[in-house]
């Protein structure tokens, strides 16, 4: 069931069909452009003429879509991708009511969200029912080849505890607003562009950095909110005026609701957001930034490093780099040999072809095949599957749960620390 799909990600989970999931998608939705763009883009999958998929809709439709999802139950899971000011609402209500839910991130974007967020997943755990969010970028091959690189201590040491002006982590995320979407100008709602309703550039986008750097250095492990300390964290604006807006949005005029934001016939966006906090004493730097769009030829870019006791593990996205993410390791105690040894002979069962590129003195650049790098909407489907796995298996980690918690507390304890200036 998918419920009032108002972000494209609720489309990208259906650009491949599963065999465990039936190919009737109960939709239950208001009215609009929003729903609209939803079915476009289902029908643009079901048409295309490679692996079409073969999607059946059924849509119920007026102000009283959650009721009528809740009152008929027609599937035992509902997908939600949208306004994430009332997301976490959506899901209290799909596990009161017995539903599984799948939903995309954030789950919450503030303190208020936060605490009910942690007593649905208590109810949901007294329900055996499985809550769980949509992590694509664990299935990113560098970072994942990043984690494998920190796990072996040869190579890496030990991870650093660092400092906040060098911090031992340091994930950094930019955007843009006009971009493209499976080939085609990406249509935001105008709501993006109300923070109270999608949330400040500090409990959005950064929810899958704070995620990879839970996932990356304390793999397996249960992390508790004890274990965070929030340093130091800002928001600060991106602009855009009257024709950017209606380029991205296809609105005539700035919305009414988003008067408030709007100074001298611009509008200001707080998407933009950083937060320095130790996760179990290791020292961590979060920042996102958007931009209106990419210079030409440029696109979303991710920076990532991690600092250990032998080497540093860099990930970039740049121009250099074609704007496909790169692995970059800077060895710092003469392992060459280690370092060869992993990537071109332990690490091959998993991940053939891989190859390293000596670029200067104890600087290498990991070589990973093309075949690995399926982009951002392959993962979509690669996180449905595993959310399926744990559906059908009933395997999900024991810490999946509690590091949900704590990575939702980082987010909206970074929002409350910014917010004090």
């Amino acid at each position: 069931m998918s419920l009032d799909p108002g972000h494209f990600h609720a489309g990208l989970i259906h650009k491949s069909m599963y065999p465990q999931v039936d190919s009737t998608v109960y939709v239950f939705a208001p009215e609009g452009a929003e729903l609209k763009d939803y079915m476009t883009r289902l029908s643009g999958y079901n048409q295309r003429e490679e692996v079409p998929t073969a999607w059946n809709l059924q849509v119920s439709t007026g102000d009283d879509y959650l009721e009528k999802m809740i009152s008929s139950k027609p599937g035992n899971v509902m997908m939600v991708a949208g306004k994430n000011d009332r997301k976490i609402d959506y899901i209290s209500a799909a596990i009161s009511n017995g539903i599984n839910v799948y939903a995309d991130k954030p789950l919450v974007i503030n303190k208020s969200g936060f605490q009910k967020l942690v007593k649905t997943f208590e109810e949901a755990g007294k329900k055996d029912l499985l809550l769980y969010d949509i992590m694509t970028e664990r299935f990113e091959i560098s970072t994942i080849l990043q984690k494998e690189l920190s796990l072996d201590p040869a190579v890496f040491g030990e991870l650093e505890k660092g400092t906040l002006e060098n911090p031992a982590i340091t994930k950094e995320s930019i955007h843009h607003f006009f971009k493209y979407v499976s080939g085609n100008p990406l249509v935001r709602p105008d709501w993006f562009f109300d923070t109270d309703i999608e949330g400040t550039g500090i409990v959005d986008v950064t929810t899958h950095l704070v995620d990879l750097i839970q996932w990356e250095a304390f793999p397996n492990v249960t992390l508790d909110t004890t274990d965070v300390e929030m340093l130091t964290a800002k928001l600060w604006s991106t602009d855009m005026d009257l024709e950017q807006f209606k380029l991205v949005t296809g609105k005539a005029e700035f919305s009414d609701f988003l008067q408030k934001y709007v100074t001298d016939n611009k509008l200001s966006v707080n998407s933009n957001g950083e937060m320095n906090y130790t996760l179990k004493g290791v020292h961590s730097k979060v920042s996102v930034i958007w931009n209106y769009q990419a210079p030409e030829g440029a696109a979303d870019t991710h920076y990532s490093m991690m600092r250990g006791t032998k080497a540093n593990l860099i990930i970039q996205q740049g121009e250099a780099e074609g704007y496909v993410a790169t692995l970059y390791v800077e060895l710092l105690d003469d392992q060459d040999e280690a370092l060869t040894a992993l990537i071109k002979e332990k690490l091959q069962n998993r991940f053939p072809g891989l190859d390293l590129e000596k670029t200067g003195p104890g600087k290498y650049k990991v070589l990973i095949p093309t075949e690995y790098h399926n982009g951002h909407e392959a993962h979509f489907a690669q996180v449905t599957e595993k959310y399926l796995e744990y559906f059908t298996n009933k395997n999900m980690p024991s810490w999946e749960v509690p590091n949900m918690i704590v990575k939702y507390f980082t987010t909206t304890e970074g929002l409350r620390k910014a917010q004090e200036k």
